[in-house]
């Protein structure tokens, strides 16, 4: 498995920023995986308006999901049926809003390794035959960057635009936790304390990260913060 992995994911992408870090103009990693990171979320653009719409249509639902569990609350079978009937009426698949982070998980954590690996010379082995081995990967990136050491500033700036991001991406999807009642409330305080909690954790990791790994973050952070307002412009209720 790990094996199929390595083949499918990791070194393609592996491989993909190091023809990337060839081919910029000064040879500027950090500028690599900025470019890789935008382009593997475009890809997948299509599958994060699919999956933000399901969330907020099932959002809209929720009301109606309380009024049929309290309904037949004593019998399963009645609740089950009465549920999948509204999913269809309302056009709405469960399922929607998970398989696309389901599929992207994967990608995004190899693309995560991939950049890491990048600081490393003896992964230049795992370099295909048509892309370039460099030699040596420049650690300066933006001009004044040092990318495989750690940078405090950086840290802050991700955690500052993930907490933005977290509340921006609330906003969007608010529709699931407007009903207020039974565990959409719970679910909507777990997200306050995940509004918090995670801009903290990711500052605390990325505190010990190489900064490369932290453009990735901020880059992925940024264009989820764009992908988001054009999602809320395009797609009004």
């Amino acid at each position: 498995m790990i094996e199929l992995y390595n083949t499918i994911l990791y070194e393609p992408l592996f491989n993909a920023v190091i023809f990337l870090y060839n081919i910029l103009p000064g040879n500027d990693f950090g500028m690599a995986i900025v470019a890789l990171t935008v382009l593997v979320r475009l890809i997948f653009f299509p599958l994060t308006v699919k999956t933000t719409l399901s969330q907020r249509a099932l959002g809209r639902i929720n009301p109606l999901m309380k009024e049929i569990k309290d309904k037949y609350k004593n019998n399963a079978q009645a609740q089950s049926a009465a549920i999948m009937q509204l999913y269809k009426e309302h056009k709405v698949n469960p399922l929607s809003g998970c398989l696309p982070l389901l599929i992207q998980l994967p990608i995004l954590i190899a693309l995560y390794q991939a950049f890491g690996a990048g600081f490393k010379p003896d992964s230049l082995a795992f370099l295909y035959s048509f892309v370039e081995n460099p030699g040596r990967i420049n650690e300066i990136s933006f001009g004044f960057l040092n990318i495989t050491t750690k940078s405090v500033i950086l840290a802050l700036i991700t955690g500052f635009f993930q907490y933005f991001q977290l509340k921006q991406n609330q906003k969007l999807t608010q529709g699931s936790n407007s009903a207020g009642l039974g565990p959409q409330k719970e679910m909507q305080a777990l997200n306050t304390q995940m509004l918090y909690f995670f801009p903290v954790m990711i500052i605390i990791i990325g505190w010990n990260l190489p900064a490369g790994l932290l453009v990735y973050w901020l880059t992925t952070t940024l264009f989820s913060m764009a992908e988001q307002t054009y999602i809320r412009t395009r797609y009004k209720d």
